[in-house]
């Protein structure tokens, strides 16, 4: 599993990694961008995604992974997948920013059953802002949350946010892993 990881890090560092002046959707300002879909949407990443997420997830392994739709969907996807492929399969569920106002009208889309444990996936946490909604939304919808995990951990304060919340949390990467010194600007 180490070559797969140190192989995942090396995609993301020469793929998803951008340098410039970014506006977060946290509405923070950064001198560089992460763009994980770079590498996740990718065969090679998508692969390696499942892989590595899904044994970062440990034992006991939840019944379902879930994250907010549509930074999340290729992780969730690619664990599904990984799980599927190693004999313990996941339900994948994606979460909406908003209930749809048709249908069913759900925010939660998959096949989610009450008392279900969910492992929160995302791509990038820099605030938390976006797991902690997603951890709400599924948590309404009658499933246990049992943490939340991230591909790349900005070190921007998610974690912090994450454990006052009073999830689990962990990281396959922490923005220094890839080489990137973190500079926040307000605006």
């Amino acid at each position: 599993m180490d070559a797969e990881r140190d192989r995942l890090r090396q995609l993301l560092q020469a793929e998803a990694i951008k340098i410039g002046d970014f506006v977060l959707s946290s509405g923070q300002r950064a001198n560089y961008y992460i763009d994980c879909r770079l590498v996740t949407l990718c065969a090679e990443g998508a692969h390696l995604t499942g892989q590595v997420m899904l044994q970062a997830l440990g034992d006991p392994l939840p019944d379902a992974v879930a994250g907010m739709s549509v930074a999340a969907d290729p992780v969730v996807t690619a664990v599904a997948i990984a799980s599927f492929t190693a004999g313990t399969p996941l339900a994948a569920l994606i979460v909406r920013s908003q209930a749809k106002e048709h249908g069913t009208g759900k925010q939660v889309e998959g096949p989610l059953r009450p008392g279900m444990r969910v492992a929160i996936l995302e791509d990038t946490v820099t605030t938390g802002g976006s797991v902690l909604r997603a951890a709400e939304a599924v948590k309404e919808a009658g499933g246990v949350v049992t943490g939340i995990w991230t591909l790349v951990d900005r070190l921007q304060g998610g974690a912090a946010a994450i454990a006052a919340a009073g999830y689990a949390y962990g990281h396959i990467f922490t923005i220094e892993d890839l080489g990137v010194k973190p500079t926040l600007h307000k605006d």
